[in-house]
């Protein structure tokens, strides 16, 4: 080798040499940093996201029964960043990267999060009764990825942009689901559109008003002139009304049917609040939605109908109403599918809800009305309060208060009972996601599509549970419940919001990372 070439080849030795070097040192360093990864201790590791009990940000669900607007299918779903990049079909099939956690549930059911668009969570003002912490728990580990919150019990009621900002304040780092809001349609706000405009500028989901006394002061009842004005702005926003449809009559018959019983008798409370209540109100609604069909005055405006539990002449309006093309839905509730007048024990007032609890066969026929598709959705109506307003010693249906304690059993409660009449999977999923995501306007969720948030729950349909003292309960007072001591079908595993695991075996993830959700 000539002087020349020798020099040249040192040279090229001492200018490549530091790129080795630096090319060395970049493959040992990911080595072991994969390992040192690897090796990160559990807590160690939940550290990098108190949001979640994973720590992976990009990863795949893998089951043999994943429910999908297609239908169900053996497959993988693809989760990154807190939302659905794939969904792919034949078990087993998802992404090869060491770098990708793959979480196998075999033959567990994984279905879109539950929306539950009728929650009284009560904060601010009545925390004692139940809150956001605690609610929110609840939901999670129920399945339930995202709540509406209703605008009463808490106080001050969420009326105006002013107190709704309170309500935000209130739910900050303190919800672990997804939370929208109802505003309240009084007969304040009603006749001042500026009031109205700002509370549904601010982010409201839509508003809600009762056509009987609330029980609440600080939110008195509307009069269908009330609700004509009140659409009349929602119609500009395209947004529902939500009614509690009960208007209060009286007459010499029930009066005698309440003295023969007495306020520790259930059926004293079932008189006192007959069918013709909810008939009569929504007489007056279904004379008003006609407007709000395409190219009336009221165009863009909608009505929903909460908790329905008469399924004759009240049911029958709201179909005849439907069918003439007016904008109106309606939703019923898992206490009435579930129990019956002729069940409830006297003086139990845990059974006290309004519209009450009617008999076994209103309940079959309320139950043939949602498996035929004329009611649109379920909600819970989730309504506690404090055991001392209950009244269970004292057992007075007729001074109790009223409300269902359910949020946790939405779906265990749903599925128990909804298997015998011939319940699909996916017709529960479009009851408790994809129909409520559509109503509230929520369209980034309520299905296991590409592109939605990763709102999920993991449960097994067949496991049995009694709903006792043991099991896990995250009501604020679980004992008010009228399901406690039931025994349910249906056991939730796992549940992520937007990603995050944030329910699994009992707990929680270590921070609350719920979003709150507000209408633009």
């Amino acid at each position: 080798m000539t002087m020349v070439n020798q020099w040249e080849m040192e040279q090229f030795v001492w200018r490549v040499l530091p790129l080795l070097t630096f090319l060395i040192s970049f493959l040992v360093f990911f080595y072991l940093h994969d390992s040192y990864r690897a090796q990160l201790h559990p807590l160690v590791k939940l550290t990098q996201n108190k949001c979640s009990l994973l720590h992976h940000r990009h990863f795949w669900i893998t089951s043999k029964r994943i429910v999908t607007p297609q239908g169900i299918i053996s497959g993988s779903v693809e989760i990154k960043e807190g939302k659905i990049i794939s969904v792919t079909e034949g078990y087993g099939k998802q992404g090869n990267s060491k770098h990708e956690e793959v979480i196998d549930y075999g033959d567990a059911v994984v279905m879109p999060g539950l929306i539950d668009v009728h929650v009284h969570l009560d904060e601010p003002g009545r925390t004692t009764w139940e809150g956001f912490d605690t609610g929110t728990r609840a939901a999670a580990a129920g399945g339930v990825t995202t709540i509406v919150d209703m605008p009463l019990n808490n106080h001050p009621t969420t009326v105006s942009k002013e107190t709704l900002k309170l309500k935000l304040e209130a739910a900050e780092n303190r919800i672990y689901v997804d939370v929208g809001f109802w505003g309240g349609l009084i007969p304040e706000n009603a006749l001042n559109k500026s009031v109205l405009e700002g509370l549904l500028s601010a982010g409201v989901l839509g508003l809600k008003s009762f056509m009987c006394p609330s029980g609440i002061s600080d939110f008195p009842m509307t009069t269908i002139h009330h609700i004509k004005e009140g659409l009349s702005v929602l119609a500009k926003y395209r947004r529902p009304l939500y009614v509690h449809s009960e208007i209060q009559q009286h007459s010499k018959k029930h009066l005698e049917l309440d003295d023969k019983g007495g306020p520790r008798t259930y059926l004293t409370y079932l008189h006192s609040r007959p069918p013709s209540w909810e008939e009569a109100a929504i007489k007056e609604l279904v004379g008003v939605t006609k407007d709000t069909r395409t190219g009336g005055p009221l165009e863009g405006a909608h009505v929903h109908v909460a908790h329905l539990s008469d399924s004759s002449a009240s049911l029958d309006l709201i179909k005849e109403a439907k069918s003439r093309g007016d904008s109106i839905s309606v939703e019923t509730c898992p206490h009435y599918l579930t129990f019956s007048s002729e069940e409830i024990p006297n003086g139990d007032t845990r059974f006290k809800c309004s519209p009450p609890i009617r008999d076994a066969y209103n309940r079959e026929k309320l139950w043939k009305a949602v498996l035929e598709g004329h009611i649109d959705l379920l909600s819970s109506d989730h309504s506690p309060t404090v055991p001392q307003m209950k009244l269970l010693e004292e057992g007075d249906f007729l001074k109790a208060w009223g409300g269902i304690s359910s949020l946790q059993f939405d779906l265990p409660v749903t599925w128990t009972y909804g298997k015998k009449h011939g319940l699909s999977l996916e017709h529960l999923s479009l009851l408790w996601s994809k129909k409520p995501a559509t109503f509230a306007g929520i369209e980034s969720k309520g299905s296991i599509a590409v592109g939605n948030h990763a709102d999920i729950v993991v449960w097994k349909p067949e496991v049995e549970f009694e709903l006792n003292e043991h099991y896990p309960v995250f009501l604020k007072h679980p004992s008010l419940s009228a399901y406690m001591g039931r025994r349910l079908s249906g056991k939730v595993l796992e549940t992520f919001v937007r990603g995050n695991l944030v329910f699994k075996k009992g707990k929680h993830a270590p921070a609350a990372c719920g979003v709150p959700i507000l209408a633009k």
